[in-house]
């Protein structure tokens, strides 16, 4: 059955607002990193691997492809996006590890045009150039919030840079393999990825801080969002799932700044307006190039 040609979109965008408040239950499970990514690994892989096992219609076939190349490189972006994002929540401040997210479209436009020789709308190229700009001044001055441009913060940005990268060569390999079973490749990456946190911080550990907090981020909003993401990138380029997923640079540290009160500055608040109506534009912009032609009668 086809899909309406905004389909794609509109559930990238979905999966990116069920993912905002992520950052915000990590810093309320007050754990630290590698902690983190155990419960978030062995959670959301617990969950993403059940639901392929009740929802697959040839689970031999989907083992089958765990060998291949394109599955690994899924399973490792994965293993490296769940440990570097939890890192650097645990390490800087949310919006500085955001910030560094906000890259992913750069590189999901680079990695299609290199992978999969798919060309980018110039409407998308603008978007990027809009958001950026709202970031830059997102990040620009210490007026009066906790958040401050420093060594701190530019550690966090060089782990969301880093996250960014993962994340698009995720989104690029999952657009150019349609066939990969989406809900097992990263189960599994997520769940090495928690076999590795578990093993750093000792089974003893494991239950220090708030598990709750950490509980709901592993099991509800990872597998949602990042399903949605994930099948989202067959449906429409993965530039598009990438520059959707900012708002998760707007709206995340607004969650955070609700729930330990870490406050963002106003020129955050500026920056993340600039996004959001740029953003809001650039579906308007979309939704009328991708509208279905009308037979002529």
């Amino acid at each position: 059955m086809s899909r309406h040609p905004l389909f794609g979109i509109f559930l990238a965008m979905a999966g990116a607002l069920f993912l905002t408040p992520d950052a915000m239950f990590m810093r309320l499970s007050e754990m630290d990193g590698f902690q983190m990514v155990g419960w978030r690994g062995m959670l959301m892989g617990t969950v993403m691997v059940l639901g392929w096992a009740l929802l697959s219609r040839d689970r031999r076939g989907d083992l089958a492809q765990l060998t291949t190349g394109p599955a690994v490189a899924i399973i490792v972006c994965q293993l490296f996006n769940s440990i570097l994002f939890s890192l650097g929540i645990a390490s800087a401040p949310a919006a500085a590890v955001l910030i560094g997210v906000a890259a992913v479209p750069v590189f999901s436009a680079l990695l299609s045009r290199v992978i999969l020789a798919e060309p980018t709308l110039a409407a998308t190229w603008a978007a990027m150039a809009a958001v950026m700009v709202g970031i830059a001044i997102a990040v620009s001055g210490g007026d009066g919030g906790d958040v401050t441009l420093n060594l701190g913060a530019l550690l966090g940005a060089g782990f969301g840079l880093a996250v960014a990268l993962v994340l698009a060569l995720n989104f690029t390999i999952l657009r150019a393999r349609p066939g990969l079973p989406i809900m097992l490749v990263i189960g599994v990456g997520a769940w090495l990825a928690g076999l590795t946190g578990v093993t750093i911080t000792g089974v003893g550990e494991m239950a220090e801080g708030r598990p709750w907090a950490i509980i709901v981020a592993g099991a509800v909003i990872l597998p949602v969002s990042f399903f949605s993401l994930s099948f989202a990138s067959r449906h429409t380029q993965a530039a598009n799932v990438s520059l959707l997923m900012l708002l998760e640079v707007v709206l995340a540290p607004i969650w955070v700044w609700v729930g330990v009160g870490e406050r963002p500055t106003v020129n955050m608040a500026i920056g993340g307006a600039v996004v959001v109506v740029s953003l809001a534009i650039y579906l308007i912009v979309t939704g009328r190039g991708l509208r279905p032609k009308q037979p002529h009668g």
